[in-house]
This record gives structure tokens, sequence and C-alpha cells, in this order.
């Protein structure tokens, strides 16, 4: 690719993989709509890595003390911390399994202009319905193997184009009472073997290709990390502050302008 196309799409990648604004739809639409070449296996991967180096750099103590206390709670050692580990292997396990049964049909049907316009506006309406209507004032430790599967669950529709992974979760997690940095918090937790699995998916398949541009992914993994992790560290500030409105908002504007590119091919 020309190095400024792995420039930008790292950069979209690292601020769309944790903004609940879907990083796929982004990803896509630059070869839609300007007609950039697509940007390839090895750079998906370059990317994911990038945004995993980033959350676990970001959450290292949280993970460090999860790590830990899942390990004890295998010798029967439970605390609200193992419970919170557990959760989080439990919140991945649908989406694990979604995208081993329905990946080969999502990439042949649905990564087009018209299902990320659909989906975009969809689920950033509900996500300023439940920021609106349902949040409430549930933290972390307050969830339940229940709870966790079920933005487990909505995590699984993230395959979708659009649809957003870390929207769709804060979606489900407002939905159910939780307070915004609990439902962030969580959201991008769930980020860390979910990311892992992708790319590591992704990453074996990279083995069957004979050149891969290293060049390329140098730059996408280092400019992905720095972006994704300036990206986190903003958001969870503002969050509290400005809500979700602001992406709901653009996510309308995004989608609406995605309608006008479409009526204007098929007109």
């Amino acid at each position: 690719m020309d190095i400024m196309h792995v420039i930008w799409l790292a950069i979209i990648q690292g601020l769309s993989e944790f903004l609940p604004i879907s990083s796929s739809a982004h990803l896509i639409l630059p070869s839609t709509i300007l007609g950039w070449p697509d940007q390839g296996l090895a750079f998906d991967v370059a990317v994911h890595v990038g945004s995993f180096l980033a959350v676990v750099v970001y959450f290292r103590h949280d993970i460090r003390t999860l790590s830990a206390a899942w390990l004890k709670s295998l010798g029967q050692s439970r605390t609200p911390e193992s419970d919170l580990a557990w959760y989080l292997v439990l919140g991945t396990v649908p989406a694990g399994i979604a995208g081993l049964v329905f990946s080969g049909f999502i990439e042949a049907h649905l990564r087009s202009m018209t299902v990320i316009a659909v989906t975009t506006i969809l689920f950033g309406l509900l996500l300023g319905w439940a920021d609106l209507r349902f949040r409430g004032g549930k933290t972390l430790y307050e969830l339940t193997w229940k709870t966790a599967l079920l933005i487990g669950l909505a995590q699984a529709l993230a395959l979708i184009p659009g649809t957003s992974r870390s929207g769709v979760t804060m979606t489900a997690a407002l939905m159910l009472g939780f307070d915004r940095m609990s439902a962030a918090r969580f959201s991008f937790l769930l980020a860390v073997p979910i990311i892992a699995l992708s790319g590591g998916y992704k990453g074996l398949q990279l083995l069957d290709q004979t050149s891969v541009p290293w060049s390329d992914i140098v730059i996408g993994t280092v400019l992905s990390a720095v972006t994704a992790y300036l990206c986190i560290h903003s958001f969870l500030r503002l969050v509290e502050r400005v809500g979700m409105l602001p992406f709901v908002i653009y996510r309308l504007a995004l989608g609406a302008l995605l309608i006008v590119l479409l009526v204007g091919e098929w007109s």
C-alpha cells in the first residue's frame, strides 16, 4: 500500500477500535468511497496487534490483578476480582463461537456500504436510547454471570460491520443498569481476549502468505497502538462528562452520508 494509506488506516483503526463508532466500518469505507486498495490480511493483523498492545498496556494493573485472582480461583479461592475475571472469559465465548460459525458468511455478504449505513444508524440510536433511558449506578463488581453473558451475546453482534464492538457492549451494559464508566471499562477489558483471539486467527491465516509487507506491518502496529492508547485515555476521562451523545450524533451523520452516497450510486 501507499505509505499515506498505511498511516491513515492505522490511525483510523486506533481511534475507532475503542470508540463506539465501529472500526470495521471505518476500515472498509476508504476502499469503498475513496477507491483505496484493500489493506489486506497482513495489515489487518498489524492494526489488531497494535490495538491489543494499547489496551493491555493501559489496563496492565487491572489485567495483572485479575489474572492473579483467576489463577487463585482455580484452587477455590474466590474473590470479587476472580469473579470479574471469569465473567470476562464468559463474555468472550459467544463472540468466539459466532466468529467461527459466521465469519465466512459475513465476509462474503455483509461487508457492504448498505449494511454499514443501516447498522451505523440503528446501533447509534440504540446507544443513545440506552444512555438516556436505562443508565444506572451499577459498578463492575455488581456484574453477575447473567449480565456478563448478555453483554457477551451483544458483543457477538459486532461481527456485523458498522455495529461497533465497543458500542454494542457499552449499549448492553447501560441497558442493564451500569454506569458509563463501568460500561466502558468492562467493554475495554472484554476487548483483550477477543482481540487476541481475532488477531491470532488472522495470524494463522497469514502463515499461508509467501510475501509479507513488513514495513506496512511495523508502521501499522506502532501507529494503531499509540492512537488507541491515547483514545482509551481520552474516552475514559471524558465519558462521564460528555456521555454518549457526541458519538450518537457522529454515527447518525455518518449513516446519513452513506445513504446519500448510496442514493447517488443508484440514481
